[in-house]
């Protein structure tokens, strides 16, 4: 008996440690295919490399320093658009109809040739870049309107940098001071959500 309870034993570690190689197999596989994970969502290589080409007019290849740069943007895209699910900007009325409205047009561009991969990257991409949008205008952009009493100190604080009179460069001023916000809003998001890079899989990218 006892002999009996030592073999099945050693088939239960056997399938156990089976299964926690084959778990790490598939997870390292899955992540060789990502370039980067934020907050436990990854950014597929074909999803970057497609943004990628579609704001640098279809370049297929580009060096590695260029690549990281535009990674770096593109993760901070994505904590905005995680900034603006967790405020539930997602679930608004108007968000959802614009984004129905995008779909309408896009399903009649789809009859007309675009292709399934393009039209699941442009809806996703319609869906977070409107979502982006919100976010920032709500915590940005009307927030440097109507901050007038911020401004004036922003200004104040670093008055050695313009040299001439907060009416003459109020504009300037406004575009610094904004993005100073910025700067400390993705501070704030950079420490609340964990962010891997595959630094191997954007090498690999690099040489195509």
């Amino acid at each position: 008996m006892l002999l009996l309870s030592l073999k099945i034993y050693r088939v239960l570690c056997v399938k156990k440690a089976y299964s926690l190689f084959f778990f790490c197999l598939m997870y390292s596989t899955s992540f060789a295919q990502n370039v980067a994970v934020v907050n436990g969502k990854s950014i597929s290589a074909k999803e970057f490399m497609w943004a990628y080409r579609k704001s640098h007019n279809g370049i297929v290849s580009a060096p590695y320093d260029t690549l990281q740069a535009y990674l770096n943007l593109y993760i901070n895209f994505k904590l905005k658009v995680l900034d603006a699910r967790e405020m539930g900007l997602d679930k608004s009325a108007d968000y959802q109809e614009e984004i129905k409205t995008y779909e309408d047009a896009l399903a009649t561009h789809k009859k007309a040739g675009v292709s399934n991969k393009d039209h699941d990257f442009l809806l996703n991409e319609y869906r977070e870049g409107v979502l982006m949008f919100n976010v920032s205008e709500q915590k940005i952009w009307n927030k440097v309107q109507e901050d007038v009493q911020g401004v004036n100190e922003f200004y104040a604080k670093n008055q050695k940098n313009y040299n001439k009179p907060l009416g003459e460069v109020r504009g300037e001023v406004i575009a610094d001071y904004q993005q100073s916000l910025e700067e400390k809003w993705l501070k704030g998001l950079k420490q609340k959500y964990q962010i891997k890079i595959n630094e191997n899989e954007l090498k690999k990218l690099a040489k195509l």
